[in-house]
């Protein structure tokens, strides 16, 4: 069985193709290039050469000038635009149609408004309404779909002279003939401008127009016809500025000659003028109490606001039992809710309440309601309950409280003898016998004098030694006497010194403790530290007049033994130099006096005794 093919894949069928093929062909070359027309092209001249032409006519049937082979990657659209060059300056400006159409994503062809072939005098452009996005030049045709005769709308209707083109007054001719009395009003009100305002749809109609986003009509307002406010508003722009202020309409209407400012709303409402509310919270004085239900009338007369007074005293000066002994500032003891209904914070006064204070009636002391310059001393209402006959002052507080005048508590470092240590644990009446407080005594001795083991040796001040955490832990400042302790005397214990406790007259000289060594034999004075000091007592310093040297010799500084071994009225030299071989030396020299070595050698140089006339050494 032989396979199936399809008919036009026959071999007749594709040599009939082939011979097709070949015949357009030969056409096309015969007629020098050309393809067949479907029609006679536009012949109306355009009034400026456009691509060397006058019109589409003048192609001479050239299809190629326009249409592109199949293979060709230029389009038809853009051969249009090699000729049309102001459509294609127009492409890239949105203000313009072309550029509006393109600039909102509108895909469009040239030959979806512009066509071709349909004669000589055919218009070449050709718009369906149903098609053209009328919305993208700025003005909807949703509400302009029948003319008032009931035919449908054509672009001619409102373009009579050019598609590109629109007289305002066509809208001002057709909405005549709907309705004649609201145009004529309408035109008197906002002008013929319609475009300013309208876009085909109303959107500033009232019906369609949300005024809440601006300006919301409630009560009265929604009555108000838009020329009542948008006077001489020729455009949304007008509409837009129109003030929203209520003085803007209401100055005429505002009783109060800006007295309350330019806020109407603050007390009035759009369902009625006359109805007024005024949230009397908002101002300086907030009505409470009684205040609320008084008329205003009552406090602002002639309808004078500003300035109105708020102290009390303005309205309620009559009432003032007081006669004004207790100031203007009523609101510190009444309150609005009951003028009788009284409350004072004595808090608020130098003199608040306390304790038993606070129980007692205001009458026992503001007697005939005398309430200014009333005493606020203890003794003014408690002298008769004074234990002390006056003797601790007026100053009950000092020492009682107001919870209860048995409860005492009086604090001694207020005084000029403050209690530390042991002092803090006596008893009141260890000091203040017979409840005698000033004059009382505040010397040790007052009370410690059978305490003192010095017999009065050392005065009255106890505490210079002692001190009120325990008597015997007693500590002494020695550098407050005349004998400051130094050196090794800070360590020797105090009876080394102070015998039997015997302070007073204990000699403060060095022999009374330091007896003169037989080593001096009286060559020196009783003043130890002219040589000696309290760090150590060797070694010893000399600083009266020395002619020989301490540092002679090797050994470095010598000491006073190093030349005076035996007693310090007499020296020897042979401890450091050999006897026999100074008398041999000085004996060739032929010194035969050479005992007394200092005379010749004063500073201890061996030169010294030529220069004296000693000889050669």
């Amino acid at each position: 069985m032989k396979p199936r093919r399809l008919g036009c894949l026959t071999g007749a069928g594709l040599l009939a193709a082939l011979i097709t093929l070949l015949l357009v062909l030969g056409v096309f070359l015969l007629g020098g290039g050309r393809m067949f027309s479907p029609g006679p092209l536009n012949a109306q001249a355009s009034g400026v050469a456009l691509g060397n032409v006058m019109s589409h006519a003048e192609t001479s049937g050239d299809c190629a000038a326009c249409h592109t082979a199949p293979w060709n990657p230029t389009t038809m659209a853009e051969r249009c635009l090699d000729c049309h060059t102001a459509i294609a300056a127009d492409l890239a400006d949105s203000a313009s149609l072309h550029g509006a159409l393109q600039s909102q994503g509108t895909d469009m062809d040239c030959r979806q408004c512009h066509t071709e072939h349909r004669g000589p005098a055919a218009n070449l452009t050709f718009v369906e309404m149903d098609n053209f996005p009328h919305d993208v030049v700025g003005f909807s045709l949703a509400g302009h779909g029948l003319r008032s005769d009931g035919a449908p709308f054509a672009c001619q209707d409102c373009h009579n002279q050019s598609l590109t083109r629109f007289d305002v007054l066509t809208c001002d001719a057709c909405h005549n003939e709907l309705d004649t009395a609201f145009m004529q009003a309408h035109v008197a009100d906002f002008g013929t401008a319609c475009l300013d305002c309208h876009d085909g749809i109303d959107s500033y109609s009232r019906a369609n127009f949300d005024h809440s986003r601006v300006f919301a009509l409630t009560g009265r307002h929604a009555d108000v016809t838009c020329i009542g406010c948008h006077i001489g508003a020729r455009s949304s722009t007008d509409l837009q500025a129109t003030p929203t202020d209520c003085v803007a309409c209401h100055v005429s209407d505002d009783a109060h000659d800006g007295q309350l400012g330019r806020d109407c709303a603050a007390c009035h409402n759009t369902g009625d003028w006359r109805d007024a509310t005024f949230d009397h919270s908002l101002t300086a004085f907030p009505l409470t109490g009684q205040h609320a239900a008084v008329e205003c009338a009552a406090c602002h007369a002639d309808q004078t606001f500003r300035g109105t007074p708020t102290t009390c005293v303005a309205c309620h000066a009559a009432d003032d039992p007081h006669d004004g002994a207790l100031g203007q500032e009523c609101a510190a003891c009444h309150v609005t809710s009951d003028w009788r209904e009284v409350a004072f914070d004595h808090s608020l006064t130098p003199f608040p309440l306390t304790g038993q204070h606070e129980t007692v009636e205001c009458a026992a002391c503001h007697a005939d309601q005398t309430f200014r310059d009333t005493p606020t001393t203890c003794v003014a209402c408690h002298a008769a309950d004074d234990a002390h006959g006056g003797a601790l002052g007026q100053e009950c507080a000092t020492c009682h409280v107001t919870s209860d005048w048995r409860e005492v508590a009086f604090d001694h470092s207020l005084t000029a003898f403050p209690l530390t240590g042991q002092h803090e644990t006596v008893e009141c009446a260890a000091c203040h016998a017979d409840q005698t407080f000033r004059g009382t005594p505040t010397t040790c001795v007052a009370c410690h004098a059978a305490d003192d083991p010095h017999d009065g040796q050392f005065g009255t001040d106890c505490a210079v030694c002692h001190n009120t955490s325990d008597w015997r832990a007693v500590t002494f400042d020695h550098s407050r006497t005349a004998f400051p302790l130094t050196g090794q005397h800070s360590a020797v214990a105090c009876t080394a010194c102070h015998a039997n406790q015997v302070f007073r007259g204990t000699p403060t000289n060095c022999v009374a403790c330091h007896v003169e060594p037989a080593f001096h034999a009286g060559a020196f004075s009783a003043t130890c530290n002219d040589c000696h000091t309290t760090a150590a007592w060797l070694p010893a310093r000399f600083d009266a007049p020395h002619t020989f040297p301490f540092n002679h010799g090797d050994a470095g500084v010598n000491s006073c033994r190093t030349c005076h071994a035996v007693q310090v009225q007499s020296y020897t030299c042979y401890q450091c130099h050999d006897q026999a071989e100074m008398a041999e030396e000085h004996l060739k020299e032929g010194i035969a006096d050479f005992q007394s070595c200092a005379s010749c050698h004063p500073t201890g140089e061996k030169d010294e005794a030529r220069d004296r006339g000693g000889g050669d050494d």
